[in-house]
C-alpha cells in the first residue's frame, strides 16, 4: 500500500504587516496591492463604484488615517503609494478596516489580506510610481498614462489630493 504524499504548502501563511519599531510609518511611503474577487471581474471601476472608492480614499487621506501619495483602481486590484501616521493600530488594521467599509458599504468582496513593500529609496518610489501611472496601458484599458481616470495622487511637494494622471506624473516626476 502506497502512503498518502504530503504537500508543505496545504495552508497560505498570514503575511506580516507589523512596522518595526525603528521605523516611523509617517517617513516611509509604502507600495500596497490589494485585489479583489472574483479576479478578472470589473468590481471597482464601474461608473457607480469607482468614484465612491476614490471619495474613501481621499477621506482617510483627510482624516489623517493614511497619507495618498497615489491611490489608482484597476477593474479588479488597486496599487497605493501610502504613509501612515504613527499609531498603535498598525497599517493591517488601517487597510483592514477600510477594505470592511468598502465591502459593506459598495458590496466589494476583497482577496484576503494584502501586498505591503515599504519603499527604501526615492528611485524605488519613482519606479513605483511609473509602474502603478503604466498600469491601466499594460492592462489595454487605456492608450496612455493621462487618459485613465480612476486616480487619486498628492504633489509630493505638498498640497491637496488631486483626481487625473497628467499633473500627476509630471508632478511626480519634478521630485
Amino acid at each position: 500500500m502506497m502512503e498518502q504524499e504530503t504537500h508543505p504548502f496545504t495552508s497560505r501563511k498570514k503575511l506580516p504587516h507589523e512596522i518595526p519599531i525603528w521605523i516611523d510609518p509617517s517617513a516611509e511611503t509604502y507600495f500596497i496591492t490589494m485585489n479583489s474577487l472574483p479576479r478578472g471581474t470589473n468590481q471597482l471601476t464601474t461608473a457607480s463604484v469607482a468614484p465612491a472608492l476614490l471619495q474613501s480614499a481621499a477621506y482617510r487621506h483627510q482624516s489623517t488615517q493614511w497619507f495618498n501619495h497615489l491611490f489608482l483602481l484597476m477593474p479588479d486590484h488597486i496599487h497605493a503609494l501610502l504613509s501612515f501616521p504613527k499609531q498603535t493600530k498598525g497599517i493591517q488594521h488601517v487597510i483592514k478596516s477600510w477594505k470592511a467599509w468598502t465591502a459593506k458599504h459598495l458590496h466589494i468582496e476583497w482577496q484576503r489580506n494584502f501586498f505591503e513593500h515599504r519603499l527604501r529609496h526615492d528611485e524605488s518610489a519613482t519606479e513605483k510610481f511609473h509602474y502603478i501611472l503604466s498600469n491601466p496601458v499594460r492592462g489595454n484599458l487605456a492608450n496612455t498614462p493621462d487618459q485613465w481616470p480612476w486616480v487619486l495622487w498628492s504633489d509630493p511637494r505638498g498640497g491637496d489630493l488631486q483626481q487625473g494622471w497628467g499633473a500627476a506624473s509630471r508632478a511626480f516626476s519634478a521630485r
